[in-house]
């Protein structure tokens, strides 16, 4: 009997779960997320063909990384774009996935349905963070395969891995925002006020996050005069501890440090560290466990995200 129950549980998620996949896909607002995604890094990779092909004439290792850090004449990379414009995808996804439903009457006939509330929840971040998961990596496969083409030179192993990992950082980066969009949408019955309160916290710690940082680091530790020379090294450190509050910070110095081969090293690097050091490319081993850190952040903080909206949403009362 207990058997049945769990298959039958098992059974709702899974229903649940591709319906609403298959309304992600099929939405008009997944397209125009998607198509704008390609869009800005099609564009990305057309300004950065031309420096990489130069780049290729006089050394060709890791030049496929460049693909994906490489600047155009006027236009970023794409790990920039990405960093920039993936919080949006998340928030897209998942801002009025609760109040929605609510509001048409269809969570009461929802939750009618012979299976258990939480799978409600559950399914409908397993599949947003499924068509994230086939958003960043369909757009990797596109960058990487029209890079191919141009530039004629397979990747190495390394590459690859590198790439790899990146790419699936990109998609716990997105989905932290999307559990932060459930999260909003399970509290305010709106959908405008859901959307409005990510964009304001997209905004916030993408712009203004590093300005208040480095305010707050020069009043700790002031840098001018002859003190300021003593504070330099905490002035930076306090810096930095603020700015990796925010997840744009994070990614993008993970990110960085996995297409870079030529980082060995995050944060403050003293001339004894220096003393001694062999220079060369840093193994993808050794890259990994330099962003583990961040990597087992960003999990966290979705996972936190998640059991909030899943302890928000139990405790709500959906048949009134």
């Amino acid at each position: 009997m207990h058997w049945e129950k769990e298959n039958s549980s098992v059974h709702g998620l899974l229903v649940l779960f591709r319906k609403e996949l298959a309304d992600h896909l099929r939405s008009t607002r997944f397209l125009l997320m998607t198509a704008l995604l390609t869009l800005t890094s099609m564009a990305s990779l057309y300004g950065a063909l031309s420096n990489i092909r130069d780049q290729a004439t006089e050394n060709s290792e890791f030049i496929f990384l460049s693909l994906f850090t490489t600047s155009g004449n006027s236009l970023p990379s794409i790990c920039t774009f990405l960093a920039f414009l993936g919080p949006l995808a998340g928030i897209v996804l998942g801002f009025d996935c609760v109040n929605r439903e609510r509001s048409l009457g269809t969570l009461n006939r929802l939750t009618a349905q012979p299976i258990y509330r939480d799978m409600v929840i559950n399914g409908k971040f397993m599949a947003g963070f499924a068509a994230i998961f086939l958003m960043v990596f369909s757009l990797g496969i596109l960058v990487s395969a029209i890079g191919l083409l141009v530039i004629g030179i397979a990747p190495q192993t390394e590459e690859v891995l590198r790439i790899l990992a990146f790419l699936l950082f990109t998609v716990f980066y997105i989905a932290f925002w999307l559990g932060l969009s459930i999260l909003f949408s399970v509290i305010w019955r709106h959908a405008a006020t859901a959307a409005l309160a990510g964009i304001s916290i997209w905004i916030f710690l993408s712009f203004f996050m590093s300005m208040i940082a480095g305010a707050v680091a020069d009043i700790a530790y002031p840098t001018e005069g002859i003190e300021g020379l003593f504070n330099l090294k905490s002035n930076y450190s306090l810096e930095l501890g603020l700015n990796r509050i925010s997840p744009y910070y994070l990614f993008g110095e993970a990110a960085s440090t996995i297409l870079n081969p030529n980082i060995r090293s995050i944060g403050i690097v003293t001339n004894s560290q220096l003393s001694g050091a062999i220079a060369g490319y840093l193994p993808f081993g050794q890259s990994l466990l330099l962003v583990w850190p961040h990597l087992v952040c960003m999990v966290a903080l979705t996972m936190v995200c998640f059991a909030l909206s899943y302890i928000c949403f139990m405790k709500q009362e959906i048949r009134a």
